[in-house]
């Protein structure tokens, strides 16, 4: 399933779904085809149904179910006046997880990354944060803080959202945790970063983190580690790689933070980016405003951003 957060020019935000091509209000149509209050509360929005997993995936395939038996009651006006469905032209996209809890990303998990900055594959996940303010969605614009720091880079990720609270897990269960994945670009401050020798401004600034367009669900990605992983800006591509080059593997990477880090239902964690970043390029190239950039992961889309002067 192709979950997502979105909002139109009618409606501030709604929890939505992939159908047809178009994006279902999910809470609406629980409402319309009689869904109990329990089954539409755990449907209310995307925290609220990574929060009832597994219930609430039953819930929401029930009503997916219904829909193809039936589809008549989606063309009918809902009850609280506005479509059912909406056009992709007609939405604005925002991140998948709103305002997630904690979001973890993972520093030299490509050999790659390691080998272009002339640095040892580490011995442990380097882990750092960046903040739910850091987050934009699909098609947004990533506001360039260029006064503070002209160096600003681009990094294409793969992010895993959390979906079972996970205290101290072991390896082999670690993948259990797992609702889904979604694309990140973890726009970087490179000149902040180097003075700062800790990354929490440098790479948690606002609107450093695009994200999304959907978090496609854990069923649909049968092995994320042997997905293409690809980084164009203007068209040229920058990062091209894959996910069977991560220096640790989701499963440990989940086994590793939670040893001190208890993960929540919605939280992120993004596994970090391969070689071919700004930086460490001849010459080195830096985002600037115009610039249109865009992550791939196979089966998980294309997110796009354009960048602007903050």
């Amino acid at each position: 399933m192709r979950l997502c957060t979105v909002r139109s020019s009618d409606i501030d935000s709604f929890f939505g779904i992939e159908l047809r091509k178009r994006i279902l209000r999910i809470p609406a149509a629980a409402k319309a085809y009689r869904l109990r209050p329990s089954q539409r509360e755990k449907l209310s929005g995307i925290l609220a149904y990574l929060s009832g997993l597994p219930h609430s995936e039953k819930s929401l395939r029930a009503l997916l179910q219904m829909i193809a038996d039936d589809p008549s009651p989606l063309g009918e006006e809902s009850e609280d006046g506005f479509p059912f469905l909406y056009k992709e032209s007609e939405i604005e996209w925002l991140p998948p997880i709103p305002r997630p809890g904690k979001i973890l990303c993972v520093g030299l998990n490509y050999r790659d990354h390691c080998e272009e900055q002339n640095k040892p594959v580490p011995e442990i996940p380097m882990v750092f944060n960046k903040f739910s303010t850091s987050l934009i969605g699909h098609n947004a614009e990533i506001p360039l803080p260029l006064k503070a720091d002209p160096n600003i880079d681009y990094e294409a990720e793969l992010a895993v959202v959390i979906g079972k609270k996970a205290t101290r897990v072991k390896k082999g269960n670690a993948m259990s945790h797992v609702a889904g994945y979604m694309l990140m670009n973890d726009v970087s401050a490179r000149s902040t970063q180097a003075v700062e020798r800790q990354w929490s401004r440098a790479k948690g600034f606002d609107g450093s983190g695009p994200c999304g367009p959907y978090l496609i669900t854990a069923d649909e990605i049968p092995d994320p580690h042997a997905l293409s992983i690809k980084c164009r800006v203007n068209g040229e591509l920058r990062q091209n790689s894959n996910t069977k080059h991560l220096v640790f593997r989701i499963d440990r990477l989940i086994q590793h933070i939670t040893q001190m880090v208890t993960l929540e239902p919605g939280d992120v964690v993004s596994t970090g980016t391969p070689g071919g970043v700004g930086v460490y390029r001849d010459p080195q190239v830096f985002l600037a405003p115009g610039d249109k950039v865009a992550v791939e992961v196979a089966g998980l889309g294309t997110l796009e951003n354009v960048c602007r002067k903050a």
